[in-house]
Order: structure tokens, then C-alpha cells, then sequence
């Protein structure tokens, strides 16, 4: 992909690349929301309960989820995107090719990706091999890519805080997870956080940002009126789920189940999404 052709946000920014090879359908901007997603590889229980937690709370929105394949949160954010049926992108700091994949470990998660509708993309020839300065420029082209950049976890000096930095030139939105003041691994975020990046503590404070909880909002005169089974399905709707998941949950048949979902919907406390029933927020 040349650099004209490439994705509308890649080129806006000073450095962007000069071409862009893809393996996998690239999601359009047009129809989709990027938000990279980093953090540390020495990550916390945490950090890790956090990326799991934010990125199931996304399920069902057009989000695309960017990270760089790397061990650690990267590769945290990449699998729960998957299991989570949202499309994952990858920036690895390697050509594309299987042997050269790097880290060699992540060369099976990269075929899942692709297995599951997502892609992977680098600036380099498809046989380069990583190096040291591969990764800081492939930085640039994770912040450069999406809409916003969501750090998880990063010490002071790290190369997560680079791209954050990058997000914050290339006039990107930052979130960022506060964390403990004792955790070295929360030590960047919240220096994010005192700098002016967006502190993020629900899938919501995305959403929002994205535009996306403002549809179909239900009234309190709604919540209120639910009956029985409309209240067992809501509380079942903790987190998404497929229809044949919400009755073994609910307990209820899925003829009746599809009966109160179409009420439900109706009633605009409900939306169906790639196959998942999720609770309007």
C-alpha cells in the first residue's frame, strides 16, 4: 500500500509512512473506531483485569482494537478483542512474513487474528527482521492510525509513554488508567493523567468519546416499569451475550427469550450487535 492509498488518519500525521504492507482486510475508517490499546509487559493482575474488563465492555460497537503484538498487555488487549468478537489490527515491530513475526511466541496469535477478521500491518519489507529501533518506529504508526490511544499501564521512561507522547503531536485523545501510587507499573499513567490525558475507569468514558451511548438512551419511566423476566434479563446482561448464553443464564426458553428481547428492544434497553445482546449503557 502505497502512501497514498494509505488509511485517512495514517496520512495526516508529519512522519507517516511511506507505504504500508497488509496482511488481512484492513477496517475502513468510514465504518470503524480505532483505539490502540498498550501498556506494559510486566504488567500487573490489575492492569490485565482492566484490558479484559474495558474491552468487553466495547463488545458489539464497530471499535477496532490496535496493539503491537507484543508480549504482556499488547497481547492481552489482542486476545480480548478476539474473544470478544471485535476486530483486531497489529503493528508488530517486524515484517509480516511467519518467520520473521516477532516475538516468534506471538507468530500463532497472529494467525488468530487473521482467523478472526483482523489484520496485520508494517511499514517494513515483509522478510525484516525487528531491531531495536524497529519498535519506536512502528510507535508512530500504532498512535498514528486511530482515533485514540488507551494506556493501561507504563512506567516513567517506557516505550508505551513514547506513543502516548506521539498520540498527544499527532492530536490524538489519551486515556489512561489511574492506578495505584505505590505500583511502579502505574507510574506513567498517572503522570498521564497530571498532564491531561483522560482517565478512564468504565468502557462508557470510550464510548461517550466515540459518540456511541448517546443512541436509544431508556428513560427512568422504562427501567422502572420492567417486569420479572425484563429485570432477570438485565441483570443476566451483565456483560454481552449471544442469545442461546442469555437463556442458558436466564434459565428460560429461547422461544421466550426471543419474545422479550423484541419487547426489550423496543423499549430501547437493549441492542443486538454482531450476534451479542448488550444492555443500552
Amino acid at each position: 500500500m502505497q502512501e497514498s492509498k494509505l488509511p485517512s488518519l495514517l496520512r495526516e500525521i508529519p512522519d507517516p509512512p511511506k507505504k504500508l504492507y497488509v496482511r488481512g482486510e484492513l477496517p475502513s475508517h468510514d465504518e470503524y473506531k480505532f483505539l490502540t490499546v498498550i501498556g506494559s509487559r510486566k504488567f500487573s493482575i490489575y492492569g490485565k483485569q482492566v484490558c479484559e474488563h474495558l474491552i468487553r465492555g466495547l463488545a458489539g460497537y464497530p471499535i477496532v482494537i490496535v496493539s503491537g503484538l507484543a508480549l504482556g498487555m499488547d497481547t492481552i488487549a489482542h486476545r480480548a478483542a478476539i474473544e470478544n468478537n471485535l476486530k483486531t489490527l497489529a503493528v508488530p515491530g517486524s515484517g509480516l512474513d511467519d518467520k520473521v513475526i516477532y516475538p516468534a511466541t506471538n507468530q500463532p496469535l497472529a494467525r488468530e487474528i487473521l482467523k478472526h477478521g483482523g489484520c496485520l500491518v508494517s511499514e517494513f519489507e515483509p522478510d525484516f527482521k525487528a531491531t531495536r529501533w524497529s519498535f519506536p518506529q512502528r510507535n508512530r504508526t500504532m498512535a498514528g492510525i486511530s482515533h485514540a490511544v488507551l494506556v493501561i499501564e507504563a512506567e516513567n521512561i517506557s516505550g508505551t509513554r513514547i506513543t502516548a507522547r506521539l498520540a498527544t503531536d499527532y492530536n490524538r485523545e489519551v486515556f489512561a488508567i489511574p492506578g495505584s501510587i505505590f505500583s511502579p507499573v502505574s507510574g506513567g499513567t498517572n503522570e498521564l493523567i497530571r498532564e491531561g490525558a483522560t482517565p478512564v475507569t468504565s468502557a462508557k468514558d470510550i464510548l461517550d468519546f466515540f459518540g456511541f451511548t448517546n443512541e436509544n438512551q431508556p428513560s427512568q419511566m422504562a427501567l422502572d416499569g420492567l417486569s420479572d423476566d425484563e429485570t432477570m434479563i438485565m441483570n443476566a446482561l451483565s456483560e454481552p451475550r449471544s442469545r442461546s448464553q442469555l437463556a442458558d443464564t436466564a434459565g428460560i426458553s429461547i422461544i421466550k427469550l426471543n419474545v422479550l428481547l423484541s419487547a426489550m428492544e423496543i423499549k430501547g434497553l437493549i441492542k443486538e450487535r454482531l450476534g451479542k445482546i448488550y444492555r443500552v449503557q
